[in-house]
């Protein structure tokens, strides 16, 4: 398992696509980050509520990687870490 952390949500200039989301998990390079699609990926709320995303594709080229939830994450879920299994 490794840990990762929820950086934004995906979103252009007047959209915001809710269930996506960019996270950090911790990849220097595009490449890297690469190695992670197709990874599940699991939130805890602070209730213990668990949300579970797949790793999409990697976002840019500094080792950020896009994942898709099955529900959309709260707001307050920005900068909470994630683990990557």
């Amino acid at each position: 398992m490794a840990a990762g952390k929820v950086v934004q949500f995906r979103r252009g200039l007047k959209t915001i696509h809710e269930r996506h989301f960019i996270l950090d998990v911790n990849a220097k390079s595009r490449e890297e980050a690469s190695k992670y699609v197709g990874k599940e990926v699991t939130w805890t709320s602070p209730a213990g509520k668990k949300i579970v995303g797949k790793i999409s594709s990697a976002h840019g080229n500094k080792g950020l990687v896009r994942a898709i939830f099955q529900k959309g994450l709260p707001g307050q879920a920005r900068n909470e870490p994630v683990e990557v299994k």
